[in-house]
């Protein structure tokens, strides 16, 4: 990929400067190819946020605005590199390279990895930047991921992340309207790798999802591990860790059926359900449930450990689960590992008498209780002009309840409004706890 001097040099020159105001001054008699140096310069200041690692390596060479806001962060290209070096792998392939931000850090994990994309222009600038970012170990392969499938060997993982927009550029959800139909090649697919991590939409149910890839890999594969990947508490990925091999006596759990034959129980055990959301600073949360949770059984084993609205004024905290608990809905698990009590089998908060302090998600100190009776709120809310409001299985909306209550945004107060277990309607107000 040949870019002229003058171009380089203007990239470097304006790196930090507005694109837009630049695109106003920019004089177009230069020897410059304006409109994609200011690409350029608009995509490495993309990756300064969102790919570190990429936009601190000179000569990347970035795609259109649009792919820069589909592609992985760098963070969860990184979480995806660790589900691949979980098992050994030698060989991989990315059915769905794109820009590889997630190939790239993936592919560090094998001896030799497959970037396959239909794209002429992304497999160019993959061929580019790829050997840049110190991968040597890769073959570009400019097709599609159902014609690469017909002629590759045995590898190890297989990764596919079907691209959401359908032909006239609207969102898709369901996998079977995606592209390519991870559902339909799932028989070829089982046959020819190992393991398959797929990456779908967040949006989708994924006991669903789970369902849906066990009915077409036709008993010659199992969803091993559900990863939910939320960043900063904003769900952001579903991904599918799946194995084609048979469980080994190991792994098969205690509670597996014991009444169906030998070659049938493979592929039949429940999956792992992993919630992580990755934190700014670097950190990130992580709660695992060893067991399918199941919405039904949850709410009726709740419904008898339910704070009363009489025992709710003796809790000292509340604790609101992250983005990717909320979207995994293991909340039966969640009271079990950390000993608290939910408000009600709706309202997904929880309250406990003692400090949690490797609770994944927010906690906060209840400083009062109230009912919505005016009586009750004036003694509340006396001389509070805001707050920050959260409402959980409430009639009102949060613009409606700040009109009610007269409250503005902001501030150090967070109420927390809900329904109890009885019924009754509740405002919690709370204080951010300082000891996380």
């Amino acid at each position: 990929m040949e870019i002229k001097q003058e171009t380089i040099d203007f990239i470097a020159l304006h790196a930090n400067d507005d694109v837009r105001l630049l695109a106003l001054q920019a004089n177009k008699q230069h020897a410059i190819d304006i409109a994609f140096a200011l690409n350029q310069i608009a995509g490495r200041q993309k990756a300064r946020q969102k790919i570190p690692s990429w936009a601190a390596t000179e000569g990347i060479v970035y795609p259109p605005h649009l792919n820069m806001e589909q592609c992985s962060s760098e963070a969860t290209a990184r979480y995806k590199a660790a589900i691949v070096r979980a098992a050994p792998c030698t060989t991989m392939a990315d059915l769905t390279g794109g820009l590889g931000v997630d190939f790239s850090f993936m592919a560090r994990e094998c001896d030799k990895a497959f970037y396959v994309e239909q794209n002429t222009d992304l497999c160019q600038l993959a061929a580019h930047n790829l050997p840049l970012l110190g991968l040597n170990n890769v073959v570009v392969e400019n097709t599609e991921a159902e014609e690469f499938l017909k002629r590759c060997g045995q590898l190890d993982v297989l990764f596919a992340d079907p691209a959401r927009r359908d032909n006239h550029g609207g969102r898709t959800y369901g996998i079977a309207d995606c592209t390519p139909d991870l559902l339909g090649l799932m028989p070829v697919m089982t046959d020819k790798a190992r393991r398959i991590v797929a990456k779908l939409s967040p949006m989708l149910d994924w006991q669903k999802a789970v369902a849906d890839i066990h009915a077409a890999a036709k008993g010659k594969a199992r969803v091993q591990t559900v990863h939910i990947v939320a960043v900063a508490n904003e769900c952001k990925e579903l991904l599918l860790d799946i194995s084609t091999q048979p469980l080994t006596v190991k792994e098969k759990p205690a509670t597996h059926p014991t009444t169906l034959a030998e070659e049938e129980r493979p592929f039949t055990a429940p999956c792992c359900i992993v919630c992580v959301n990755l934190l700014p600073d670097g950190t990130m949360e992580q709660f695992v449930s060893e067991a399918m949770p199941k919405a039904t059984s949850t709410e009726k084993k709740q419904a008898g450990r339910t704070c009363s609205f009489d025992n709710l004024s003796e809790a000292v905290f509340l604790y609101e689960p992250n983005a990717a608990i909320m979207k995994a809905g293991c909340f039966d698990q969640l009271t079990e590992v950390f000993g608290i009590l939910p408000i009600s089998a709706n309202s997904h908060l929880f309250v406990s008498s003692d400090f949690i302090g490797n609770f994944p998600g927010r906690s906060f100190r209840i400083n009062s209780v109230s009912s919505l009776n005016k009586r009750d709120l004036r003694t509340a809310l006396s001389g509070l002009s805001q707050a920050n409001i959260t409402v959980r299985n409430f009639p009102l909306s949060v613009a409606e309840l700040r009109k009610r209550l007269r409250l503005k945004d902001g501030g150090s107060v967070y109420i927390f409004a809900t329904t109890a277990a009885n019924n009754n309607h509740l405002l919690l107000i709370c204080e951010k706890n300082n000891s996380r």
